[in-house]
């Protein structure tokens, strides 16, 4: 029969970050084993930490930082679930075959024992009291549980994660554009103001120079930083050959002011040039300074990300989703590959370093990436999470990994919008490389 845990997703992430970032792996559930004590222990010796947790009004739980031997005190961590907290105190130390027992007697000497065959849990008036749980010594449970504990970035994990940053490297470093119809393929960051856009050029570019960088200003004023239209090329290593793609910083999109429709449109055609003034109240036309006339395809953009902070989505204004679906009408128009883009990810409340490794499958992520499905109508799959490098000193490999990835599904994305130009357009030879 397969095992599965009792504990919600709620309950699990609060122990995880309870217990310094741990998870955990089921080795014993009550209603699936046989009722051996025997069997219990050989279950789970020397599997290193030990999480033990009963199931009845409340959720009772034991957990052992040390190594299990079966003749060997150990110190125990006790604690319960209360609606917004965990209430906790220390026992012991104990040998951890007492915590059971023997036999369906139960002992008077422990603060804390669990009878699998009566489905009870004694415990001591002061052990009750510190839990914040009824006074009632006599506990009746319906599920107990036994998990091995170990760290959600172990030194496994971290080779795996540095491993996969590299791959990710070497493809980002040998790409080349759809047909190399262009030499560098353009992505355009879009969103409102403070989102993350000139941060995430900054975390790109750490990422390939090997260090934190700040060349893009950022900050937190309400008006924003950026107030010129910026295409950056990043090189690979500080001397290294500039890689095939550009990323091109743009004014925040605000409610009233921000960056004008018409401005937008002219960048997406490729009309307006690197270092833009941008005027919310004059758009660009042409005979301005930074017009091109006659753009080439390598002028165009050809991805838009709209970037949004993820803490701030639930929060954004009925004048912004208007602006930016229309911002999205648009690019559908005329073909334009889009995603968008969830910064500081990080930042969410339960979300923790260990849970970037697989940050999708984290639920508060998972209602991040609904509720912009819902409010904005884009496909989840074209929804991409980050964690930008803001505040840190150094590099960190699981950052690193989300970053790349959400870069190379915009450049996938890019390539789709190349292939599926008219052939007008792209039957023409390859742009010479010379």
């Amino acid at each position: 029969m397969a095992m599965t845990t009792s504990l919600t997703w709620m309950q699990e992430k609060k122990l995880q970050i309870g217990l310094g970032g741990k998870k955990f792996s089921l080795l014993y559930k009550a209603s699936v084993h046989e009722i051996s004590l025997s069997n219990l222990f050989e279950i789970f010796c020397n599997q290193g930490p030990i999480l033990i947790l009963i199931y009845g009004d409340h959720v009772i739980g034991a957990y052992v930082s040390e190594n299990y031997q079966r003749e060997t005190p150990v110190s125990i961590l006790l604690f319960a679930f209360q609606e917004t907290k965990i209430s906790s105190c220390n026992i012991g130390p104990y040998k951890l075959v007492k915590l059971f027992g023997e036999t369906v007697c139960e002992p008077k000497d422990l603060e804390f024992y669990i009878n699998l065959w009566t489905q009870k849990v004694t415990m001591d008036l002061k052990i009750i009291k510190k839990l914040n749980l009824p006074e009632c010594q006599n506990i009746s449970f319906q599920e107990c549980e036994v998990f091995r504990c170990e760290d959600l970035l172990d030194t496994r994990k971290l080779q795996g994660v540095t491993e996969f940053r590299e791959s990710l490297l070497s493809a980002l470093r040998t790409y080349k554009p759809y047909r190399e119809l262009v030499h560098q393929t353009r992505i355009l960051l879009l969103g409102p103001i403070g989102a993350g856009k000139s941060s995430f050029f900054n975390s790109v570019k750490s990422v390939f120079r090997g260090h934190v960088t700040h060349q893009a200003l950022v900050g937190s004023d309400t008006k924003g930083i950026t107030e010129q239209y910026r295409t950056y090329s990043i090189k690979d290593g500080k001397d290294g050959k500039s890689l095939p793609f550009i990323l091109c910083d743009s004014m925040g999109l605000d409610e009233e002011e921000g960056m004008c429709m018409g401005d937008i449109l002219h960048i997406l055609k490729g009309h307006i040039s690197d270092r833009y003034q941008f005027n919310f109240m004059k758009p660009i036309t042409p005979g301005h300074g930074n017009w091109n006339d006659f753009p080439l395809l390598q002028d165009r953009i050809h991805c838009v990300a709209i970037v949004l902070d993820a803490k701030s989505v639930e929060d954004l204004s009925s004048e912004m989703v208007a602006k930016i679906k229309r911002i999205r009408r648009e690019m559908i128009k005329c073909g334009m590959a889009h995603v968008v883009l969830l910064t500081n990810v990080d930042s969410m409340t339960l979300i923790r370093k260990g849970d970037l490794i697989d940050i999708y499958r984290c639920m508060p992520v998972k209602l991040k990436l609904e509720a912009v499905h819902e409010k904005l109508g884009f496909a989840l799959s074209d929804i991409l999470v980050v964690s930008n490098y803001t505040s840190e000193w150094d590099l960190d490999p699981v950052m690193d990994v989300l970053i790349l990835s959400a870069l190379r599904q915009m450049l996938w994305a890019a390539d789709d919008f190349l292939e599926d130009l008219p052939p007008e357009e792209t039957d023409r030879p390859p742009l010479s490389t010379s």
